[in-house]
């Protein structure tokens, strides 16, 4: 909600050659328009707007001022609005007087420094007299300016450091506000920069996520126009890579290489500029492979604030501000940790010597970046900041300052040379761990949006180059920059109001529906004949044979040779176990109803209410649903040391920062879940059998099926949840006799390994970690994976493997996580080296299903893209992004070991390049004999170009 306030100022005569400003207490912050022009704004650290520094009597100002009325509970109160004549001479005596106190705070009281400040003030202090008015004081207070001028004159010595100034204002786009909010908080904290660069001619202002620049230009079309004036003079610097500051742990890779690519691209088309640094002043982690993404992305650097505000963590603090952060890949990015100060940020002289002084690098660095201007809601600097800095570039006693870009830092630095501090893999956070699981339905509408674009835009290529389909490049466009926003890190994290996540989680309901509609759209287009026959696709680089379930009509299907597929029906859907080939499709025909179709024999698979079996492995059930035996039938070995599956429940109550937070001492507030289980077998072969267990938990409910298939040894759970607990969090543990010192976790293209025990105080503090589809542990010979379709937060602790499914904590969303709660996760374990595990296939096999359509091809079966090594997967295969009709295919290796590769792919092509992420060449690769060879060092990306050979019509 807002109100709108509107007014007419005319000039009186007494201020006449003066500066005329409104100060205005709307009760929230306020847009004010003067004479139609968006011109400053009135928030934490603005609380005047200047009319004119020069007035002239009679002069006529239209004010109109659009103030937040508030949402929630959150209401405004409106206080006294004035104008008032400023008097600058008063203002620029207490800039002065602030600024040498402060100095003398920090100088050494045996030095001549703090004995001339003193002696200085000690004279202003006895000549300044403020019941003098008018002139009078004028005169007095240049007086006793004249007195300080001499010691704000003075100037550093030689090995004075230097502090490079960015003036930013980090904006949430949604946070303890909707992005309603946040498209009227654009224009307050550009209209106030902008305001400030009219005045102070110097002033450069950095601001990063172009969908912000994007809302300026749709808008507010006027002060968009001064935007981009300032941004060609180089006043406004438009930096920070990304479309919006996204989270690192929970969005996907493909989303990641996304963010840059759309961020880049809009500085690029608008301004002429290509961002070098990733700037993420707030996000909660920055995951391993970021600095090859980086790299990957034209990316040069990275800047951050976040690692240092760690709350609880004062054990084992990050021990770098300048270093080279290397990834899981062995990728190098230059790395600069910021401290965020006192807050909010004045610039000033105690301002800029903490942030010398409490750098945690002592040697090896002789400069830091750094950020200043209010920040969270926006707002940027004020003129205070200005004043000061004009006093402060090269003052004795405080580090020397220079404005400008945090590019200069960076090339200034590599000039120095670049400190000898490496540090080597995740840059994990110690603190905000409920974020991996809060707000659970945006995360698994995030995961499965995500998969939602990936089979569009591998089906989509399809279609293009064997139909002539045309591909909906602008569309995907609009949607792609809409998935990105959800993943603002207060947004996909789940840390902002209930107005925030409702919205979001409406709007990815809406992406996830268009996707999968598009997707299955575009499957259907490729088949040829609607006859009696039905298709099986596969999206994923490896040939796969899974349970499907059939399209409605289908009572029976042959393969290829004739004979008959086993089927089996389940909760009204008929299921069968089909093949496909690997990212392709497979056709099978239908058997009609008059034609006999024979029965299965026997099943290798069967069940009763405490037992599971298949060839692989025995499983017995306590009368909770608890798997108390897990046997491996080829090996005779028991995997479960106590109860798995065993649900867990403890208070949540963390002592701040609620839906960030999970407190490390949970463990001792479990909640006792003794309710027996109503058991029931509700499947029973030939192809999978399925045990159904209904439970209360405390004041929720659940239903789990616990699903078996013939030859496989992945057991999985589905289950739903009717969520009604307040301040509670749920968890299912997997205790396993795994002897192990370390847990391994997927991450975005690959994996990172974390300890599983709390030897050293960084060990202790990554009791929660993140995850993607799967964490495992592993001895050399044998391992234990739990995999996910939708959970991102997990604990490991010596042997047993704890996932995090649900939290419900109540502020500053009070009905976070409540109603109904659906999700899957499965186990599974290997014998053999994890390197030649099935964890990885099985995880994206349990979150990518086979898809069966009625319909034929006249080509039964076609591979689109085959890969010859089983740890390198084809993350993602689409439609260059220039519209020229190139396919490109992105691969990783995912087990950390290098890889000779080949990849073949099934479509006629004339020319292959492999590229950056961003699409742009770098080297055309050489075919043998239909074979595309790649050299892959472990967990390496690579991005292939391919032109396909195309039939003129």
């Amino acid at each position: 909600m807002y109100f709108w306030l509107r007014g007419t100022i005319v000039v009186p005569k007494e201020a006449e050659g003066r500066r005329l400003v409104v100060v205005a207490d709307f009760g929230s912050e306020a847009t004010l328009y003067i004479n139609g022009i968006v011109s400053g704004a009135m928030d934490m650290q603005h609380h005047d707007v200047t009319l004119t520094r020069s007035a002239s009597e009679g002069e006529q100002f239209e004010f109109v001022a659009e103030a937040y009325a508030g949402h929630s509970d959150q209401q405004p109160v409106f206080g006294e609005s004035y104008l008032c004549l400023f008097e600058e001479d008063v203002y620029q005596f207490f800039i002065d007087l602030e600024c040498l106190w402060q100095v003398l705070t920090f100088t050494d009281a045996n030095s001549l420094r703090a004995a001339e400040i003193n002696r200085c003030l000690t004279d202003v202090i006895a000549a300044v007299d403020f019941g003098l008015q008018g002139e009078k004081l004028i005169d007095n207070v240049r007086f006793c300016r004249d007195l300080m001028e001499p010691l704000l004159s003075c100037v550093n010595g030689s090995t004075s450091p230097l502090l490079f100034l960015m003036g930013q204002s980090h904006l949430d786009i949604a946070w303890l506000w909707p992005i309603e909010e946040t498209k009227r908080k654009i224009a307050r904290t550009m209209s106030n920069q902008l305001a400030l660069m009219e005045e102070y001619p110097d002033y450069q202002y950095v601001q990063s996520q172009p969908y912000l620049f994007q809302l300026a230009k749709e808008l507010y079309p006027e002060m968009y126009e001064r935007m981009k004036q300032r941004v060609e003079e180089g006043r406004i610097i438009p930096e920070g890579g990304m479309w919006v500051e996204s989270d690192t742990n929970l969005a996907g890779g493909e989303s990641l290489i996304r963010q840059f690519l759309h961020g880049k691209r809009f500085f690029q088309e608008e301004f002429g500029k290509d961002n070098q640094m990733l700037w993420l002043p707030d996000v909660f982690g920055y995951s391993g492979n970021m600095p090859q993404i980086m790299k990957g992305c034209g990316i040069n650097y990275f800047a951050s604030v976040k690692m240092f505000q760690t709350y609880e963590n004062v054990v084992d603090p990050f021990p770098y501000n300048t270093f080279m952060w290397e990834g899981i890949d062995g990728s190098g990015i230059l790395t600069h940790l910021l401290d965020y100060g006192d807050y909010p940020i004045r610039v000033n002289p105690s301002f800029l010597i903490g942030q010398w002084n409490d750098r945690v690098q002592k040697d090896g660095i002789a400069t830091r970046l750094v950020q200043y201007g209010h920040g969270d809601g926006g707002g940027g600097a004020n003129r205070d900041d200005m004043e000061f800095l004009r006093r402060l570039e090269n003052l004795e006693g405080v580090p020397r300052t220079r404005q400008g870009s945090p590019i200069d830092f960076f090339e200034d630095q590599v000039e120095r040379g670049i400190p000898d501090a490496k540090y080597v893999g995740e840059l994990y956070y110690p603190a905000h761990r409920g974020t991996y699981t809060t707000q659970a339905q945006l995360k698994r509408l995030n995961r499965k949006t995500e998969i939602g674009f990936r089979e569009f835009e591998l089906w989509g290529a399809a279609a293009e180059l064997l139909q002539r389909k045309a591909y909906p490049y602008e569309r995907m466009d609009h949607l792609w920059k809409q998935l990105l926003l959800h993943h603002f890190h207060d947004i996909l994290p789940g840390t902002s109001i209930h107005r925030v996540h409702e919205e979001a989680q409406a709007e990815l309901a809406r992406l996830h529906e268009t996707m999968h509609v598009m997707a299955g759209e575009t499957r259907a287009s490729l088949l040829e004949s609607k006859s009696s026959g039905v298709t099986v696709f596969n999206s994923l680089s490896w040939d796969r044979k899974e349970l499907v379930a059939l399209p409605d009509g289908v009572q029976a299907i042959a393969d290829h040779t004739g004979n008959a597929v086993p089927v089996q029906w389940h909760d009204g859907t008929l299921y069968a176990e089909l093949e496909s080939p690997s990212m392709g499709w497979s056709t099978y025909g239908v058997i009609r109803e008059e034609q006999e179709v024979p029965t299965v024999a026997s099943s290798a698979v069967w069940a009763t209410k405490s037992h599971l079996e298949n060839e692989y492995l025995t499983i017995e059930m306590n009368d909770r649903g608890d798997l108390i035996s897990i046997v491996d039938k080829q090996t005779g070995t028991e995997w479960a040391a106590d109860s798995c599956n065993a649900i867990a429940m403890y208070r949540d109550q963390p002592s701040a920062f609620d839906a960030w937070e999970i407190d490390r001492r949970y463990q001792a507030s479990k909640v006792a879940l003794e309710d027996k289980a109503v058991i029931t077998v509700t499947a029973n072969g030939p192809l999978f059998a399925n045990i159904r267990i209904e439970r209360k938990l405390h004041e929720s409910t659940m239903v789990q099926d616990i699903r078996i298939r013939t030859g496989s040894r992945r057991v999985e759970f589905h289950t739903t949840v009717e969520w009604n607990e307040k301040n509670k969090m749920l968890r299912v543990d997997f205790p396993v006799r795994i002897h192990a010192n370390e847990s391994m976790q997927e991450i975005q293209f690959g994996y990172v390994r974390r300890p599983n025990h709390a030897s050293r105080p960084h060990d202790a503090d990554r009791f929660e970690v993140s995850q993607h589809k799967w964490t495992a542990l592993a001895e050399t010979n044998r391992g234990f994976a739990l995999l996910n379709d939708c959970k991102y937060g997990v604990a490991v602790k010596d042997q047993t493997i704890s996932m995090t499914l649900l939290r419900s904590p109540s502020y500053p969303d009070e009905t976070s996580d409540q109603g109904t709660q659906q999700f899957t996760y499965a186990f599974l374990f290997w014998d053999g080296a994890f390197h030649d595990s099935r964890v990885i296939q099985e995880a994206y096999e349990l979150n990518y299903p086979l898809h069966a359509l009625s319909g034929t091809r006249s080509l039964t079966e076609q591979s689109l893209l085959q890969v010859d090594q089983a740890n390198v997967i084809a993350e993602t295969v689409k439609l260059a992004e220039d519209g020229s009709g190139d396919w490109i295919i992105r691969l990783y290796e995912s087990k950390g070991s290098s890889a000779s590769c080949g990849i073949r792919v099934g479509l006629s092509y004339s020319a292959l390049f492999e590229t950056d992420m961003l699409e742009r060449n770098l080297t055309e690769l050489p075919v043998e004999n239909d074979r595309i060879s790649l050299q892959f060092r472990p967990f390496e990306v690579k991005t292939i170009r391919l032109a396909h050979t195309r039939e003129v019509s």
